[in-house]
């Protein structure tokens, strides 16, 4: 279940959480298991050993728990912006971390695993890396160690299901993850192998916010009753995440009905309809706004840039060449992570709304332009003999044909925004990409679920393209 953010929080997080009823916790679901991952076989509900943990904790709170979809690799600051209570994704205790956030006492000791082929004869340890293709996961302890080893070609990825099939394909050497992920994607292919036995070693911890220390000891006195009663141990041992490892943390916490991948490839694909429609609800719905907020922008800035004279002319045109000049996902991260940092936070939605809508505004303003510098200067003369005011003149005169020549382009860039609008999900928007990746990412089933989900952008696009080509024909027409 995913819900929208709610607004920053100042002070008194517990007291909030128990006043509305609900723990929202953040995590992402496309990151995959054992961890939080779509069921295989009910997609909209978003299952993992973190999820049984945090039902847990929402348990002894008297709320229920709900989980916040967001990119793992912006929980922290997704956290800190106050998007969730708090993060629980296999975030491993860093020193740099502790920098951001408090960490409650660790739930999990896990430790790095190396795999490689399972024909593979020259690499038995991380000793036998160096020059060798390794992959891993951005922003973990496993990148740092390769890091570190030098001589190492480091290969980085978001998602932790592609390291591994990548190194069934042969464009890797090995991998190096958590146990947990290795034990859920890589114990199973029967194209890979373990090498060696798991190095290093580390802690997952809850994450809160700095101010946040009350919620911080709560969660820490829930996790030791938890421990007390055993019940951490029954959700490890239902995931097959005991280990010796974990009698460290005095038996916190190996197979017994676990949700595997063979489930999710088992799956009727039907099953995944519901979400993905969802998610394509969420597309439509982000796309024709946004258009929308294009459509009206654009034409003020064409306006201003040819007819408001300085400054308004100098304003326009700047807004057009920076929006033009600079991707659109660091314009989507600037509105949505760094607005906060000067007192203004936007919900995933409205961001997604403006980071769009503003992009496209600069480019339906050169299709405006574009329509209004080819229709003849003689038309703007006639209108002024008659005695209209150049206002008029533009508004009667001008603007009605330049729009029929600029509305072929908008829209063909109606339908490059459908596409774009897959950019949103690293805002924590959950829209039919990310609905795919999430689904992809739990089931393997990146081919059948691939189709399903560019027959649906198809559907959607489709329509525009012949309403387009209706538009050119109808212009051709008019010229006549």
């Amino acid at each position: 279940m995913y819900m929208a953010a709610p607004p920053k929080p100042k002070e008194g997080t517990l007291e909030r959480i128990k006043e509305r009823g609900y723990l929202l916790w953040g995590a992402d679901a496309e990151g995959g298991a054992p961890y939080a991952f779509p069921d295989p076989g009910d997609p909209s509900k978003i299952i993992g050993f973190e999820v049984d943990l945090a039902d847990a904790i929402a348990h002894e709170l008297g709320v229920k728990a709900v989980q916040s979809q967001n990119a793992w690799d912006s929980l922290i600051p997704a956290l800190e912006r106050g998007d969730f209570d708090f993060a629980m994704n296999g975030i491993e205790v860093t020193e740099g971390r502790k920098n951001h956030v408090l960490f409650s006492e660790p739930y999990y000791i896990y430790t790095e695993q190396l795999v490689v082929q399972k024909d593979n004869t020259d690499i038995k340890s991380i000793v036998d890396l160096k020059g060798r293709r390794v992959g891993t996961l951005s922003g973990t302890v496993a990148q740092d160690i390769l890091m570190g080893m030098g001589g190492v070609n480091v290969k980085i990825y978001s998602g932790q299901v592609e390291p591994y099939q990548d190194l069934a394909l042969s464009r890797l050497d090995a991998v190096l993850l958590d146990l947990p992920i290795a034990a859920y994607y890589a114990k199973p292919n029967p194209k890979l192998k373990y090498a060696g036995p798991p190095v290093g070693e580390g802690l997952y911890a809850i994450a809160v916010r700095k101010n946040d220390t009350e919620l911080k000891k709560k969660l820490d006195g829930i996790l030791a009753k938890l421990y007390s009663t055993g019940e951490l141990k029954k959700i490890y041992e239902k995931w097959g995440l005991w280990n010796k490892k974990q009698e460290k943390l005095a038996s916190f916490f190996e197979d017994s009905g676990a949700t595997t991948l063979e489930e999710g490839r088992r799956a009727p694909v039907k099953n995944f309809f519901p979400m993905l429609l969802k998610g394509a609800g969420v597309t439509v719905l982000i796309s024709v706004s946004s258009m929308a907020l294009a459509i009206g922008l654009g034409l003020l800035l064409t306006l201003m840039r040819l007819y408001a004279g300085p400054p308004f002319e100098w304003l326009a045109t700047s807004y057009i060449e920076v929006y033009r000049g600079t991707p659109l996902l660091i314009q989507l991260f600037i509105l949505y992570y760094g607005l906060p940092n000067v007192g203004i936070s936007l919900n995933p939605v409205m961001a997604a709304f403006l980071g769009l809508g503003m992009n496209y505004a600069a480019y339906e303003a050169e299709l405006y332009r574009a329509g209004i510098n080819a229709v003849p200067n003689g038309q703007m003369e006639a209108a002024l003999t008659l005695g209209m005011t150049r206002g008029l003149a533009v508004r009667r005169v001008i603007l009605p044909q330049a729009v029929k020549i600029a509305l072929p382009g908008i829209t063909n860039d109606f339908i490059a925004l459908f596409k774009d609008s897959s950019l949103v999900s690293v805002i924590a928007m959950v829209e039919l990409t990310k609905t795919y990746s999430m689904l992809a990412a739990s089931t393997l089933r990146f081919f059948q679920l691939g189709l399903i989900t560019a027959l649906l952008y198809f559907g959607m696009s489709y329509p525009l393209s012949l309403l387009a080509r209706r538009l050119e024909k109808r212009l051709k027409k008019d010229q006549r």
